[in-house]
């Protein structure tokens, strides 16, 4: 019996070390300035799936419409009041297909980071108001959430007419009253850009006394934007944005697709970028092309998660970028719903506990988190 209990003690042990030694050889694979080492909580994904119950009286179409009935997905995330807040794009069920529904912007909150409670109406829609002409029919996409030390949070978010896609500016207090600014772009350059494609952006924050909040670098705020390609914009208060141009005044590129990588297709801004110690961490969303012009490792049009490096006293330098994602659609949910091809597309990111909680959405119906400890790395 002894001799039993030992082989079993010997043979647990061993597949422990094979297990770390699995997980070091895992991230081993990235470079030391990578936070790569992200984990699905168990048994607590998707935290947030649509629910066809819950009613809302729509200004625009004077009429009460199931507001998240059809997907729910690509959420923001920030603290309130001690609590994770993520606000969550829903779309209504008066359409069929991507992009042709309405969006808007439901509120959930958790004192855990994991378990959510949700307000039965959206907090930011399309209505009879300034940004009217350019949110209806399409609606409120996609926003990315950064708060100030003083407390003002700061959302960038798609305006979708269903003609053009706009990146807009919207500020609040307490994440439910807000005040529209508008396109982010519409006094830059008088106005040159205000009907050019702009989605997807990621202020560059750090972290103050365990608080994640906007930063200044040489005396400005500075974003990374794009879907296409990725850009540097800059503010004096956080409203009116200057996109970057190169030298024949076009839009400066620092980031753009590989071929045969798992951003061939695309590069899409992800959460709030942050200072480290390394430099500033960019999040971002990369499309894997199909054909030959993409990576075979991974699914034709699949959305993965990867990082690139930029110099902390120069936003617009690029030190170093992954080749390969740090995180990629696993999960049944992530393979399956409005997009099929797989998506874990990153959008909210919040400190919380000494952890990260990274939000993103699941194949554009769904809402999930994954956890990074700093401390283990």
């Amino acid at each position: 019996m002894k001799r039993n209990f030992l082989n079993v003690a010997y043979l647990l042990l061993g597949a422990a070390l094979v297990t770390s030694c699995a997980e070091r050889k895992q991230t081993s694979r990235f470079p030391d300035w990578a936070w790569v080492d992200f984990q699905r909580p168990e048994g607590v994904n998707p935290i947030i799936s649509p629910d066809s119950t819950t009613l809302f009286y729509c200004p625009m179409r004077q009429d009460s419409v199931a507001w998240e009935a059809s997907d729910t997905f690509n959420p923001a995330a920030t603290i309130y009041d001690g609590k994770v807040v993520v606000l969550y794009r829903a779309e209504d069920n008066s359409a069929v297909g991507i992009g042709s529904r309405t969006s808007r912007l439901g509120y959930a909150y958790s004192d855990d980071g994991l378990h959510f409670q949700r307000m039965s109406a959206p907090v930011f829609y399309p209505a009879d108001d300034s940004q009217k002409v350019l949110e209806w029919t399409g609606g409120c996409e996609d926003p990315r959430v950064a708060m100030t030390e003083d407390g003002l949070y700061v959302m960038l978010y798609t305006q979708w007419n269903r003609k053009q896609a706009r990146l807009a500016v919207a500020t609040s207090r307490d994440l439910q009253a807000w005040e529209k600014h508008g396109p982010a772009f519409a006094k830059a350059y008088d106005g040159r850009f205000f009907d050019e494609f702009s989605k997807s952006a990621s202020i560059v924050t750090k972290l103050v006394d365990g608080k994640q909040v906007i930063a200044r670098i040489d005396g400005k705020y500075w974003m990374y934007w794009g879907e296409k390609f990725v850009n540097v914009a800059t503010s004096e208060d956080l409203v009116n944005w200057t996109p970057l141009l190169d030298e024949t005044g076009e839009f400066l590129k620092v980031i753009t697709p590989r071929e045969g990588k798992f951003d061939s297709s695309l590069t899409e801004c992800g959460p709030p970028a942050i200072l480290t110690d390394k430099g500033i961490l960019l999040f971002y969303n990369g499309k894997n092309a199909d054909g030959a012009k993409g990576d075979t490792l991974y699914t034709a049009n699949s959305y993965c998660a990867g990082q690139a490096l930029f110099d902390a006293k120069d936003p617009t330098k690029l030190i170093d970028r992954l080749d390969k994602p740090f995180y990629v659609p696993e999960s049944d949910f992530e393979k399956s719903g409005q997009y099929p091809a797989g998506t874990v597309f990153i959008e909210g990111l919040v400190f919380h506990n000494k952890q990260w909680y990274l939000y993103y959405g699941c194949a554009d119906s769904r809402v999930a988190v994954a956890v990074y400890n700093p401390s283990k790395n």
